[in-house]
């Protein structure tokens, strides 16, 4: 029989893929979200879907969002799910399915719910299955896309919703209130961080001796 992976083997699985530092800021959220995703996977009620997969690809670009350097944001993402043995193809994906969706009315949505014949990828939000935070932000992700922003009212809209979807709505309110309070939280520290470089910038084009014009030493030559 086969032993499970730990979370010390998913970490290193992880750092064996993607050797560059990571930032402070960033590297706490990478390391929170290889944790969650490993306990969510070795859970026998875990089923993949495409509002996991929108969940996982949202919270991963609003947390990494502003990432330098550019490129390793990819990199990074890559070793995350190969990590997780997911398939990050995949996941870009189906969460790019939900855009078929943009800009439609919420109770053109709620229509298409009832419905017996509703398809992929709206079916998902109707699967029963082991709730968790991820399927949350993927609803949150969603939300976003459709006319509006439905996100503004947030707590109006999961009420026009929770008949028709199987998502326990009390935990997503409080999910998304706990994740938009740390997205908050993580936008000021990227903002106190730009602060500090720029600072340290200045700084450093202030002590940094000015040119001198060069003078030319040489006698003039002899008549």
């Amino acid at each position: 029989m086969q032993t499970p992976r730990t979370v010390s083997d998913t970490k290193r699985a992880f750092y064996a893929a993607h050797t560059r530092p990571i930032h402070s800021i960033y590297r706490r959220f990478i390391e929170e979200l290889l944790v969650e995703l490993h306990l969510l996977r070795v859970n026998v009620e875990f089923r993949y879907s495409p509002l996991f997969a929108l969940g996982v690809v949202s919270a991963y670009e609003q947390f990494m969002e502003g990432y330098r350097p550019e490129g390793d944001r990819a990199n990074i993402f890559q070793a995350l799910c190969r990590a997780e043995e997911l398939d990050p193809q995949q996941l870009q994906a189906d969460a790019a399915s939900w855009q078929q969706y943009q800009g439609l009315p919420l109770q053109q949505i709620i229509e298409q719910l009832q419905s017996e014949q509703v398809g992929a990828p709206l079916s998902s939000l109707k699967e029963d299955g082991k709730y968790s935070r991820l399927l949350a932000i993927g609803l949150y992700g969603f939300l976003q896309q459709l006319a509006g922003d439905l996100t503004s009212n947030l707590n109006d809209t999961l009420d026009q919703l929770a008949p028709v979807v199987s998502l326990p709505i009390e935990k997503v309110k409080r999910d998304l209130e706990l994740y938009r309070s740390n997205l908050e939280k993580m936008s000021q520290a990227r903002s106190l961080m730009q602060e500090l470089v720029e600072q340290e910038r200045k700084r450093r084009a202030s002590v940094e001796p000015a040119p001198t014009d060069r003078i030319d030493t040489s006698s003039d030559a002899p008549a």
